[in-house]
């Protein structure tokens, strides 16, 4: 299937491996990740696959054409705008694929290296690029799988006493939302209009939301189908998943207060879900895979895990007020706190027998840590808007403003090297 290379087989994962590209430790893309994405150019409008390789994409397109990536019987896969044919041969062809990409890469292959017209059609400036989103959003579920998060939000609102339901032990609690308004970073967010019913208020009026929020979460990518009516184990839900990206999981908080009762979140979700452009893959976090937190009460036989499943990735959110030139950290956790693991989740939503899909996207839930400065959303920062937070200048928020711009960002931390998602960014405008 792929060309032969007379060099040493290295695992695409070692810490050893160098490029011929240079790339500043620093970087989020070294040879050790090799994120997929979808881009376009000036030149060539079509979108198509490449890869993120130091400050550089890498066509995929060329490189198929070129018989470096022979997927027969597949055909012109990477030359599609979306992952979803790349992910549907499954993840065997996953590995050889990216083991392939990797070898041409190395600082020892001459293949590309060496081959400048070659070089120059399939290696484009990351900075001269257009980015799309990654994959056709099959569907979209979103969880609450922090406990930490669970417990901040239930102590605001019920009490100490009562924070996390009876339930929120014992599976993944989620909603199914809108996959037709998941949208690549980058993408301005239009403040979302709603029925609002502050506690003073006799009655519901409409307009536009007071209180906007973000929420820190990660994306699990589905690259492969489950059938109608089947369950699956660990070992399937695992192989299942493609990659991860970084989502952030616009809410309107005051939206949200008013409806979410009896039957959960609608419209103060609906409005916009923001990914990075680039996915990274499983394969590539697998260095970093640690044991989530314990669980107690051992969840049910169908939703035990008998692998570590959770990452050690470091998640960071910064905040540009409207009319401000300074960019403030306003969070710093990571993905390891979470509860229930991404494969528990892939198990728990398909136990019914609900079939999954290729493209299917599982938000995690906000991600919050055990410290203060760890906390995913601004409802948990500000304490429901009861402790606003200071920023440069004298600014304060207590919710976002129009105007305002939110990045987050994530990577995980090698020996001289990270394996890194870039970033995702909103700008919120006005409702009107």
């Amino acid at each position: 299937m792929f060309e032969t290379q007379e060099y040493t087989v290295t695992h695409s994962n070692a810490p050893s491996l160098r490029s011929f590209i240079q790339i500043d430790p620093a970087s989020d893309f070294p040879i050790q990740n090799l994120p997929y994405g979808v881009f376009s150019a000036a030149d060539s409008p079509k979108p198509r696959v490449g890869v993120a390789i130091g400050d550089f994409v890498l066509d995929l397109a060329v490189l198929e054409d070129e018989g470096l990536l022979d997927l027969s019987p597949a055909y012109e896969v990477f030359a599609q705008p979306s992952l979803n044919p790349f992910m549907a041969l499954g993840p065997v062809v996953w590995s050889k694929v990216r083991a392939a990409i990797s070898a041409l890469l190395r600082d020892d292959n001459p293949r590309l290296r060496d081959d400048k017209p070659l070089r120059s059609r399939a290696l484009r400036p990351r900075n001269e690029v257009t980015l799309h989103l990654p994959f056709h959003v099959a569907g979209y579920t979103d969880f609450y799988s922090s406990k930490e998060h669970a417990t901040n939000v239930g102590v605001m609102f019920r009490g100490k006493d009562n924070a996390l339901q009876p339930n929120w032990l014992h599976m993944p609690i989620g909603y199914n939302g809108r996959a037709s308004t998941v949208v690549v970073s980058g993408t301005r967010v239009r403040r979302p209009r709603g029925q609002l019913k502050p506690p003073s208020a006799d009655v519901p009026s409409f307009g536009p939301c007071k209180r906007l929020d973000f929420e820190l979460e990660m994306g699990v990518v589905i690259g492969q189908p489950s059938s109608l009516g089947e369950m699956l184990t660990e070992t399937q839900a695992e192989a299942m998943i493609f990659g991860f990206v970084l989502l952030n999981d616009w809410s309107a908080r005051d939206i949200q207060q008013w409806e979410y009762v009896p039957l959960g979140p609608f419209q103060s979700k609906a409005f916009a879900t923001s990914i990075s452009p680039w996915v990274v893959t499983r394969e590539a976090l697998e260095p970093f895979r640690v044991a989530g937190p314990a669980q107690d009460p051992t969840p049910l036989p169908y939703l035990q895990q008998v692998s570590a499943q959770n990452y050690d990735l470091a998640l960071d959110v910064a905040l540009q007020a409207a009319g401000s030139n300074a960019v403030q950290n306003i969070s710093q956790t990571n993905f390891k706190y979470m509860y229930w693991s991404s494969v528990q989740q892939l198990m728990h939503h398909a136990s019914s027998g609900c079939a999954m899909s290729v493209g299917d996207l599982l938000g995690s839930g906000t991600i919050s840590g055990p410290e203060k400065h760890q906390r995913g959303s601004l409802l948990e920062i500000s304490w429901n808007g009861t402790e606003p937070v200071e920023l440069a200048g004298g600014v304060k928020r207590t919710f976002l403003e129009d105007g305002d711009s939110l990045v987050m960002r994530g990577w995980c931390q090698g020996n001289g090297y990270r394996v890194g998602f870039g970033e995702v960014e909103g700008t919120i405008v006005a409702a009107d």
